[in-house]
């Protein structure tokens, strides 16, 4: 089987080899046949050690395929079932699932640490407990989540993960209000769904941010009423909010100093989320005085927040109604063979999203 793995943090080339088995098939398990992956920022992230992952690895946790087999105990699933990747399993019975906040669930961190893959007599872990850059992905069955007929395996991929963190950072976790002023800080594939997402709450005016023409050009596409470089955020602050700041800012970098630069562009009282996600030994700072006197409200969102399963019931049913554009989001196609190329295009901020086809 073929697969692309990173044998040691810090590579920035993934090896695509064809001696790669899949591993820990059994009770309360399924095998997925992939048939298309995205490439997401987070992946960049683990390779470099950003985000923690135990090595060597397959990245990749956005994609969508077909079930091959069932492991005894899964109900729900039979093979032939086509299917989106979870990455974050709500279990449903743990104390944050009761609440209602399925996506602080950590039954699903659980499998970070089992690996999936084997080559060459050696243990290979899966990405966030997937790895879709492989053509075939060992997983708990909670990860296969069953999708309709009608929705394409690409489209389905980029649900798995970026259309639901940032649609549901502007539904679920900021509630964006009609009427409303927003700026998204970071637009890639995560930071134009939050753009979406303000726009299908109604937001007045939405102001994307990034040092990326291109981007900024997309993002007028899929809603933004302007697009500026960061140098030129602090004019539209005062052009558009009268130096106010804006209602709702969306910081989708992970990094403490667009986050501090979002803080700044929120208005007192207003609310920032916090999208993208960061190193542990970046410390995002603010004093005393400030966070009391402000009153500025700062919300993380993980994975969207909200209910995991309805996030991807809804995005389903806003792209059949045409109220969002998922299509548009992929801009560029690769085989798995051509992997680096897509991670070179991540890098250079080229692509929104690219759609690797296996």
């Amino acid at each position: 089987m073929r697969a692309a793995v990173l044998h040691r943090t810090g590579q920035d080339k993934l090896d695509v080899l064809d001696s790669v088995e899949t591993a820990g098939f059994g009770p309360g398990k399924v095998r997925i046949r992939m048939r298309a992956t995205g490439l997401c920022h987070s992946d960049l992230s683990a390779m470099s050690g950003v985000l923690p992952q135990p090595a060597p690895f397959v990245p990749g946790h956005e994609g969508a395929g077909d079930v091959v087999e069932v492991g005894d105990g899964v109900t729900g699933l039979r093979p032939g079932d086509r299917v989106l990747v979870c990455w974050l399993p709500p279990c449903g019975s743990c104390p944050a699932c009761r609440r209602g906040q399925a996506q602080l669930c950590l039954a699903g961190f659980m499998n970070s640490g089992t690996p999936n893959f084997r080559h060459e007599g050696t243990d290979v872990f899966g990405f966030a407990g997937t790895g879709t850059f492989a053509e075939e992905v060992v997983a708990g069955a909670g990860c296969a989540v069953p999708i309709p007929d009608d929705l394409p395996y690409d489209i389905a991929a980029l649900i798995g993960c970026g259309v639901t963190t940032g649609l549901g950072a502007a539904l679920n976790t900021a509630d964006v209000a009609a009427g409303s002023s927003v700026a998204v800080i970071g637009c890639g594939g995560v930071g134009i769904c939050a753009v979406q997402g303000a726009r299908v709450s109604g937001a007045a005016q939405i102001v994307a941010v990034d040092p990326v023409a291109s981007r900024r050009e997309a993002a007028l596409r899929f809603g933004a009423t302007e697009a500026v470089a960061p140098d030129d955020l602090g004019d539209a602050v005062a052009r558009i909010t009268g130096g106010e700041g804006f209602d709702y800012v969306f910081e989708v970098v992970g990094k403490s100093a667009t986050a501090r630069a979002a803080y700044g562009a929120t208005r007192r009282g207003g609310t920032l989320c916090v999208v993208g996600a960061g190193a542990m030994d970046d410390h995002f700072r603010l004093n005393m005085f400030e966070l009391f006197f402000d009153e500025k409200r700062i919300l993380p969102s993980l994975y969207g927040g909200g209910d995991i399963m309805r996030s991807y019931e809804r995005a389903i049913a806003l792209w059949r109604a045409g109220r969002i554009d998922l299509a548009g989001l992929i801009t560029h196609r690769v085989p798995l063979a051509g992997i680096n190329d897509a991670l070179d295009q991540m890098r250079s901020g080229e692509a929104l999203r690219t759609c690797v086809e296996i």
